[in-house]
């Protein structure tokens, strides 16, 4: 072999660059479409597939192909409702996909771990107005003030700012975490399941919530049923699930729930907390979590609860209503510690990849939380079938 030449060779590529090595450039996997789809909500209750053209990276940026993405109830509420005033907005926020561009200075994920072209990666929030949360935060900052990818309009000429679309751009100053050794359903999985390793945690700090506490998880739908599971990774047993879904509950039981009660065989408050305290043997829990985001579910669980027990409140992410509860009777006199959750920290989300493992080396069906699996052209039918509460998962993985 000559070296002489390839030294010539290279020296003329160096020319040509204008004297830059590639370094300096945006790596990318090869060929990338100069167009892509996303699906923009434009009207309520009506996707429509546009196209546009995929923006230039910034030297801090990332251009993922997406994979799939969950339907969160979320993205139901803004499709049916437009509660955030958001339209026209592309939606999605349950994402995940593989790097196929990235900005020069791109070299970690917000944990530390290496990135490269082909990596598997998910992400939501964007701190670029909130550098003091950080993965190791002391003060244990929730992240729900910051902004969420699939919950923002365009950026300038950027429309890829939400998963359900083909291509999704990560700005410099968002999370983001290589989840290489995930499938792609356990990936999808990962930001509801954030959530409850969150809720989780909040439970903990009041002390109450050990490793044989008798807990009862009201609501299984799919937050309520991540409960389930993340408590039982936890190694805690004795669990009972209300809900009024037979199907929901035998699941429920499939996750971790040691016991069920339908709360249709009962008339009022007062008899459902009785059906709880009997189904644990004569003693009401030690610790419920709330997770339906109804406010008469809410005042009824308060009767679910022992003297000196916990709560917490994670079912209301947008605004429900109000609740209507006796403060004497059913919080003071009890004393009832409360907490409310709401979304994660960034810790919460690094941990949930090691519950995701630890919940199936243990044999619990959390994938099988995906019931429904759409293409992107689907995507009104999607959301359809979530606001109709067949199945329990709704996803819109990209063919």
């Amino acid at each position: 072999m000559d070296t002489n030449n390839i030294e010539e060779i290279v020296r003329k590529i160096l020319s040509d660059m204008g004297g830059k090595s590639s370094v300096s450039a945006p790596r990318s996997a090869g060929a990338i479409p100069e167009k892509a789809r996303v699906a923009m909500l434009v009207e309520k209750e009506r996707f429509e597939l546009q196209e546009y053209k995929i923006p230039e990276l910034g030297d801090d940026d990332i251009l993922v192909k997406v994979e799939g993405c969950g339907v969160c109830g979320t993205d139901a509420h803004e499709f049916k409702r437009d509660p955030f005033g958001l339209i026209p907005v592309v939606l999605g926020h349950e994402g995940t996909g593989e790097i196929v561009k990235m900005g020069k200075n791109v070299r970690k994920d917000s944990a530390g771990k290496d990135l490269k072209i082909g990596d598997k990666v998910v992400t939501c929030m964007i701190f670029a107005d909130d550098p003091d949360i950080t993965m190791f935060d002391l003060n244990k900052q929730n992240v729900g003030k910051a902004d969420v990818y699939g919950l923002i309009k365009p950026i300038g000429d950027d429309y890829f700012t939400g998963w359900f679309a083909d291509y999704i751009v990560i700005k410099g100053g968002s999370t983001v975490f290589n989840v290489s050794d995930l499938d792609l359903d356990s990936r999808v999985l990962i930001e509801p399941c954030a959530v409850l390793v969150h809720a989780v945690e909040r439970a903990k700090t009041t002390g109450i919530l050990r490793f044989n506490s008798r807990v009862v998880v009201q609501g299984c739908g799919p937050i309520g049923l991540i409960c389930i599971a993340v408590l039982r990774t936890m190694g805690i047993e004795n669990i009972v699930a209300v809900d009024g879904n037979e199907n929901r509950l035998a699941f429920a039981k499939r996750m971790g729930a040691d016991k069920s009660v339908d709360f249709r065989n009962y008339k009022g408050a007062e008899a459902l907390g009785n059906a709880v305290k009997e189904t644990f043997g004569g003693h009401f829990a030690d610790f419920a979590f709330q997770c339906t985001g109804n406010p008469i579910a809410h005042a009824n669980i308060y009767k679910m609860i022992r003297n000196g027990g916990g709560l917490c409140e994670l079912g209301f992410f947008i605004n429900g209503g109000d609740a209507t509860i006796n403060p004497h009777f059913d919080l003071c006199s009890k004393e009832i510690t409360l907490v409310g959750s709401w979304v994660y920290t960034l810790r919460d989300y690094a941990t949930t990849f090691d519950f995701l493992k630890r919940a199936q080396a243990i044999g619990l069906p959390i994938k099988e939380l995906i019931t429904h699996r759409f293409p992107l052209e689907e995507i009104n039918e999607a959301l359809k079938t979530n606001l109709s509460m067949k199945g329990l998962k709704i996803a819109v993985i990209n063919k």
